[in-house]
């Protein structure tokens, strides 16, 4: 079974997710933590979540993603807003404890002219101080596109900040199709030399969730555009073969294309009639 979502509104809680994820033929969902810019997220209903984990029992959902909001930068230069990275992060790891199981995903950060190494260290210091023994979520560090100063550019970059954190075994990876290719890597044209490379340099047992995005840009333009699924520049045929790869296609898939729900519904379907039950 193809283990596929999107990414959804949380406005109206985690039900209103549960119940528009079933909606469009969804399995799992993504969602934002708070507000994508940051600040106080709202106050957890319990009776809401209690009232999604039956839903998503009912409707054998596979694991949620949670997305940290995209500002946050653990490797600022600035401490206050290292800081305030940390802070937001810790009180979202201990609000998913509510749903166990889940998935949270962070963009690793931008070192902001304090080099890649400096980047790593403080990215790793971070998580060091808010993972905790017997946490319930895996916290997963997304491969980047390279635009700016984001660390995350390469596999070895998120292999040297795993290698520094002392509960690694809280942490995977989250494969992000667009920011791959615009990153460099040809998974278009030499996906499974990609993935070798990935095991080589990280290992497969990583990699915990995927991105499935297309891309507006070339191979190795480091811009990070998403674009609909078989409209950009990687295209329906490797997008199918890449939900249908052995290393990849028991992995969930996640939609971040520029969609509505109606679009998320459409392109779902789309993934589920080329996905191949028996792998070849």
């Amino acid at each position: 079974m193809l283990k596929i979502g999107c990414h959804l509104s949380s406005a109206k809680g985690f039900l209103a997710m549960g119940k528009d994820a079933v909606k469009i033929g969804a399995n799992t969902f993504q969602f934002f933590t708070r507000n994508p810019r940051g600040g106080k997220a709202k106050a957890l209903d319990l009776e809401d979540v209690a009232a999604f984990r039956a839903l998503a029992a009912e409707q054998g959902f596979f694991p949620i993603l949670a997305h940290a909001p995209y500002t946050l930068n653990a490797c600022a230069a600035d401490e206050g807003l290292r800081t305030f990275a940390k802070e937001t992060m810790l009180d979202d790891l201990q609000r998913l404890e509510h749903i166990p199981g889940s998935m949270y995903n962070f963009h690793p950060g931008s070192h902001v002219k304090q080099g890649a190494e400096r980047g790593i260290g403080l990215i790793a210091a971070q998580l060091n101080e808010i993972l905790w023994e017997g946490q319930q979520t895996t916290v997963l560090l997304e491969t980047m596109a390279g635009k700016g100063s984001e660390v995350g550019r390469t596999f070895q970059e998120l292999r040297d900040i795993l290698d520094r954190v002392n509960l690694s075994d809280r942490l995977g990876v989250c494969l992000d199709t667009c920011h791959v290719f615009d990153g460099g890597y040809d998974i278009a044209g030499n996906l499974t030399g990609v993935l070798e490379e990935f095991d080589k340099v990280i290992g497969l047992g990583r990699l915990r969730a995927v991105h499935l995005n297309d891309t507006m840009n070339p191979l190795g333009s480091h811009k990070d555009r998403h674009q609909k699924l078989g409209e950009g520049e990687l295209g329906l045929e490797a997008l199918e073969r890449i939900i249908n790869h052995p290393a990849l296609r028991e992995l969930p898939f996640y939609l971040e294309t520029p969609n509505d729900l109606a679009g998320y519904g459409r392109e779902i379907a789309l993934m589920k009639g080329l996905y191949q039950d028996k792998p070849q």
